[in-house]
């Protein structure tokens, strides 16, 4: 039999959920939070397209997609994108009519410094920033500005990259400049988007650019260099820029939930929490927690198996007391992006206890974990991005317990899908469940969470999947020079909360609850069979 169609299968899943939320979720329940904020999110290299016009100069996607095009799923580039250079203005009507309250965009460090450095200001780049702040505050919106998200200039990854660790200082520099220029209207800050994936898809597995294949070293060097940036941005922001700009710093850190895959193994158990701070906790462990630096779990495994394998010192590299201190609590919120779930289980018999020795440097053997998802959950466009709403207020609680309940805005979450697929009722019953699940953490659970923003407002280059995925609420014709937006269904949904702020009711029309698919994933993780399998 053929498989049901993805939204058939998130229909359904969204119909089980409706008689556990009406009984679990009363009206006022279904409101949110005062000051709650509703936003979307792009990226420059997804969505701006210009890549060489007035002045920008290359960063290492650019380089990475003309000099290797087959790394990328359909050989598709960011060259012209969505054309959001030119079409900003329009970008910026979608919002307002959306009603949104703020916009994630970040900034491109190659188009206001062309070789990566002060001294060479771009002044066509930095007008092209001011013109959408402007456009943004015109309509009411607020900007949030991400400065790091993926597309470092190319002259500075000449120089080695995030694992030379001047490139902070460089950063720091970059950053200076951008507070100067943009903080009197701008004040929501993210310093980084994602760097476990800037550091290990780009210099530890090699399939995002730089493309460099360094497990187990290049990885950790580069997420040693970039917390250190992050940390002296927040404190030079803080120390020059906030009494008279009055914004807001703030990172955004990446993981998906996980769950062990056999609820009753300790060494799942064990597992599991390995994988949540070998992904989390590695960033958000060291400026979160009340102790600072990395997870323990982190120190003593890699450390282990360093030693094992004949260094001197740890892979993983130490920071001073000073540099302890000066990350120990620099953000003033947690930005947390979200999309999917994976079952764990230990790698190797015992390899909760202690590492297995390996003469190859990985992180996949630091930690020995291995993930899996249900062949059970609804898919997507994206072999990864399952639908597990669960998982989100479960990872949301997990946030509030390691670190004091943060203040926390979701900085990402949605979901893909295939061709334009204008009628997007998967879209919506993702965004459906996974915000009710947010709704349950806030109320029930006390998690301290003030927004929401979707990823994203338009179709956009999905890095290696290049324009195979689509994520935005709106559609954008990638065959058309002028690239046309067209609003998808899943836009009435977010024009629906933002008008009321309010969740719409789900639909009434079920007899199996949300609860029973939950429980059934907790209980019995030893029954699954054929699901995708990984180590990492």
């Amino acid at each position: 039999m053929a498989a049901a169609p993805v939204s058939v299968l998130l229909l359904a899943l969204l119909l089980q959920t409706a008689k556990a939320a009406r009984a679990e979720l009363g009206d006022g329940d279904r409101t949110f939070p005062t000051g709650f904020v509703f936003g979307c999110a792009t990226a420059s290299y997804q969505v701006e397209g210009a890549w060489n016009e007035s002045g920008k100069g290359e960063n290492i996607w650019d380089r990475l997609v003309h000099e290797h095009p087959d790394s990328v799923a359909d050989r598709s580039n960011g060259d012209v994108a969505c054309d959001s250079y030119h079409k900003y203005k329009e970008d910026v009507s979608l919002l307002k009519d959306l009603g949104m309250d703020v916009y994630r965009f970040s900034i491109s460090w190659s188009r206001i410094l062309p070789n990566g450095m002060v001294g060479n200001l771009n002044r066509a780049g930095v007008d092209y920033y001011n013109n959408l702040i402007t456009e943004l505050l015109s309509k009411s919106i607020q900007p949030m500005v991400t400065l790091y998200h993926w597309d470092l200039p190319q002259p500075l990854q000449d120089l080695g990259g995030w694992p030379n660790p001047l490139l902070a200082d460089y950063y720091v520099d970059y950053a200076d400049l951008a507070f100067g220029l943009f903080g009197d209207r701008v004040k929501l800050w993210l310093t980084f988007n994602e760097p476990y994936e800037t550091c290990v898809s780009g210099y530890g597995s090699g399939h995002n650019a730089p493309d460099l294949d360094l497990d187990g070293v290049g990885d950790y060097l580069c997420a040693h260099t970039v917390l250190r940036a992050h940390a002296a941005a927040y404190r030079l922001y803080h120390r020059k820029h906030a009494a008279s700009q009055k914004g807001r710093v703030g990172i955004t850190l990446n993981s998906e939930w996980f769950e062990a895959r056999n609820a009753s193994s300790e060494e799942d158990g064990l597992a599991r929490e390995r994988a949540q701070q070998f992904k989390l906790g590695w960033f958000a462990h060291p400026i979160f927690s009340e102790v600072g630096d990395y997870p323990p779990v982190m120190r003593e495994r890699v450390m282990a198996n360093s030693l094992a394998q004949g260094l001197s010192r740890s892979r993983l590299p130490t920071f001073s007391a000073a540099q302890v201190a000066a990350l120990r609590g620099s953000a003033d919120f947690f930005g947390l992006n979200h999309y999917s779930t994976y079952l764990t289980s230990s790698a190797a018999p015992g390899g909760d206890k202690a590492p297995a020795a390996s003469s190859s440097f990985s992180r996949s053997s630091d930690a020995a974990v291995q993930f899996e998802q249900d062949p059970s959950w609804p898919g997507s466009a994206s072999t990864w991005l399952k639908v597990v709403p669960w998982g989100f207020r479960r990872l949301l609680v997990w946030v509030r317990d390691a670190y004091g309940n943060p203040p926390v805005i979701v900085t990402e979450n949605g979901f893909s899908s295939a061709g334009s697929d204008l009628n997007d009722t998967a879209r919506t019953a993702y965004h459906s469940l996974y915000l009710e699940q947010l709704l349950k953490a806030v109320h029930e659970d006390k998690c301290n969470v003030s927004g929401y923003i979707a990823w994203s407002l338009l179709d956009n280059f999905e890095w290696n999947d290049g324009y195979t995925a689509r994520f935005g609420l709106y559609h954008v014709d990638f065959a058309d020079a002028s690239r046309p937006r067209t609003p998808k269904g899943s836009t009435g949904l977010f024009k629906t909360i933002t008008k009321t702020r309010r969740l719409p009711a789900l639909p009434p029309h079920t007899h199996q609850s949300h609860q029973s698919h939950q429980s059934r994933h907790t209980d019995d993780r030893n029954e699954i069979h054929g699901s995708d399998a990984r180590v990492v």
